[in-house]
């Protein structure tokens, strides 16, 4: 572990220009510099490990230092260096979390009636000032109204709600924001390079989602998975953080969504038997319930997840057997659990364990949004009933969606001659009301609409209806009598037939040429 110590440290931005993603503020700061526009106190605002303090550092070395290069300061002159090495008296950092009282601020106040000893300017670094008390805040604002010429306040906070607006109306506010997730990658595989250390794009991609927008966060979590002396994967990432991975986040989901009990309690005793840490691993539930939601809802999601490609696609799938109901009363669920595992620490799988099996049954809760789950599952129940397709068990399914119609399993025969072929399709044209039917398949079964990607819908207007589709899903519809039963009550609810006058002819398109593809992503737009 020595090799990797002080890591961050090693790679502390040196001027304006290292920091990351905080372009706008750094031009700013680098311009005041420049033009010798200071400003008496600045007030650097912003969640933690986004460059706050390293800015402060770096702005306390550009406007005491002796030779700036464009508003950087030049990091080779006798100021940059004792600012460096910690040994400058005149720059003074303080942590208002342990010195925030009144005394601490009078000590500073005299202080201050004395000229820098050294440089040209004292600075005041003052963390996370939001903790200074009320009579504290009182004695820092005359100062703040009558600063010395040579005096300069840099304060940080992670919490800019909690400052009297007395002090924040006296300072230069900037406002520093999570650093983005690509900016983070590659500052990591940056010191993975030149620091030997071997790591996969898909860790370093976790590094920086779980680091959440800090890149303090992401350095030091890099530094721990370095100190194992090997191939830093996702695996290890995971271990290190002391959470059950991604996959294992989307097989609970999975498992929950199916009622699949086994599963559920399979997952989490592995969790607990590995020693990790279930309030992780439950955030990680959140997190990815988070990204179905947005699935579901948006046409642009993979911009807005920070997923690796297979996580994406995972997630894609499970996505698809979920509602909105189903979500919202889960999500509920899964916060409620968080908060009661924050407060008995000791009872965590039981509280995990029996928060999921009330997830896998709405019965079994009262809460406002299990009630509007088993609505919804009964609307569908009798928009299904409406159209023809029995919900009461699977053998009356089967043996209605048989009496209701035949469906034609017509296979494509390569040695059927050409006339014949013609002759068969001149009475069919393509079925232009498609996209609409199949939106009204997807309200009742998300998954089954989107087997029918890149299949050819035709109609001889008599109510008979040929599908060409991919052999796969061609298959797959034949062998279940409720898809087929769910089919013809949509066409014939859209149509105005009863079922009975809806005929299915369902072929396999494998190895020709399909002129009538149908994109779900548009139709679902």
């Amino acid at each position: 572990m020595s090799e990797y110590r002080a890591l961050y440290r090693k790679w502390r931005p040196s001027d304006f220009d290292g920091v990351c993603g905080q372009d706008g503020i750094t031009d700013i700061l680098k311009y005041e510099v420049a033009n010798n526009r200071l400003s008496h106190a600045y007030l650097f605002c912003g969640s933690r490990g986004t460059g706050k303090t390293s800015c402060a550092k770096i702005l306390a070395k550009a406007v005491n230092c002796e030779n700036p290069q464009n508003g950087n300061p030049c990091n080779c002159c006798e100021s940059c260096r004792s600012i460096d090495a910690g040994i400058a008296t005149d720059v003074i950092e303080m942590d208002a979390a342990s010195n925030n009282g009144i005394n601490d601020v009078r000590d500073m106040q005299d202080e201050i009636a004395f000229t820098p000893a050294l440089l040209k300017y004292r600075v005041y670094i003052i963390d996370e000032v939001h903790m200074m008390s009320g009579q504290a805040f009182n004695a820092l604002l005359k100062t703040l109204e009558e600063p010395p010429e040579y005096v300069i306040f840099i304060l940080a906070t992670t919490e800019y709600h909690k400052l009297p607006t007395t002090i924040v109306s006296r300072c230069q506010r900037f406002d520093f924001k999570r650093i983005a997730t690509d900016v983070i990658i590659g500052r990591l595989l940056e010191i993975s390079r030149n620091e030997g250390i071997d790591i996969t794009d898909d860790a370093a991609r976790i590094i920086a989602r779980v680091s959440r927008g800090g890149m303090r966060d992401a350095i030091s979590l890099l530094e721990l998975c370095a100190g194992a002396n090997t191939k830093i994967d996702e695996d290890l990432v995971f271990a290190t953080v002391g959470s059950g991975n991604r996959e294992s986040a989307f097989k609970i989901i999975e498992a929950v969504g199916s009622a699949d009990y086994e599963t559920v309690y399979s997952v989490i005793n592995d969790i607990v038997m590995k020693s990790g840490d279930l309030s992780v691993f439950w955030q990680e539930i959140i997190d990815a319930y988070r990204d179905i939601m947005i699935v579901k809802n948006s046409d642009r999601a993979k911009i807005y997840l920070d997923l690796t490609d297979a996580e994406y696609t995972a997630l894609s799938s499970i996505a698809s057997g979920y509602t909105m109901a189903r979500l919202s009363y889960h999500t509920v669920m899964l916060e409620g659990a968080l908060a009661d595992m924050q407060r008995a620490i000791n009872s965590k799988r039981a509280i995990a364990e029996i928060t999921l099996t009330r997830m896998c049954d709405s019965r079994l809760s009262a809460t406002n949004e299990s009630l509007l789950l088993r609505i919804e599952e009964l609307e569908r129940t009798v928009k299904m009933m409406k159209l023809g397709v029995p919900v009461t068990s699977s053998a009356p399914i089967a043996e209605s969606a048989k009496n209701l119609n035949p469906v034609e399993k017509t296979e494509q025969n390569p040695e059927e001659p050409k006339k014949a072929e013609d002759k068969k399709d001149a009475a069919l044209n393509i079925y232009g009301d498609w996209g609409a039917v199949l939106k009204k398949i997807a309200e009742l079964k998300r998954s089954l609409s989107a087997g029918f990607a890149g299949a050819s819908v035709y109609t001889d207007g008599s109510g008979k209806f040929v599908f060409r589709m991919k052999g796969f899903f061609c298959d797959k519809l034949r062998s279940s009598d409720t898809d087929l039963a769910i089919v013809r009550g949509v066409l014939a609810e859209y149509e105005g037939r009863p079922p009975a006058e809806i005929t299915l002819v369902i072929e396999s398109t494998d190895g020709q040429v399909n002129n009538n593809i149908t994109d779900l992503e548009d139709l679902f737009k």
